[in-house]
C-alpha cells in the first residue's frame, strides 16, 4: 500500500513492520520512473516523501540525491538505496 506523507506522522508511519520510504520530487524523472514500480510492489508498505514539502526529513535521513529510498523495519532503517532501480532489484533488495 503506497501513502503520500500529508502530515508531520512520519514515526507513527514506520513504527511497526517493513515500511520502504521513498524520497521524491514531482520534478525528479527518474522519481516518477521509480513510483511507477513502486506500484506494482506487493507485501510491503510504502511511504512516499515529497523532498521539496518535507526538507526537514530529507536533511535528517542525509538525502542529497533523488529518488532514494530507505527500509524500515519496526522503526529501524535497515538499508539505503540512492537512484532507480528495476522491479527484480528492488524487490530483491527489501527481501534480502
Amino acid at each position: 500500500m503506497i501513502k503520500y506523507l500529508k502530515d508531520e506522522n512520519f514515526e507513527e508511519e514506520i513504527k511497526n513492520g517493513k515500511v520502504l520510504v521513498d524520497f521524491y520530487a514531482d520534478w525528479c524523472g527518474p522519481c516518477k520512473a521509480l513510483g511507477e514500480i513502486l506500484e506494482t510492489v506487493d507485501n510491503i508498505n510504502i511511504l512516499k516523501i515529497n523532498v521539496d514539502e518535507h526538507q526537514d526529513l530529507a536533511i535528517q535521513f542525509g538525502v542529497m540525491s533523488i529518488p532514494t529510498i530507505l527500509l524500515f523495519e519496526d522503526g529501524k532503517q535497515k538499508k539505503k538505496n540512492i537512484g532507480l532501480m528495476n522491479k527484480e532489484d528492488l524487490e530483491h533488495w527489501i527481501e534480502d
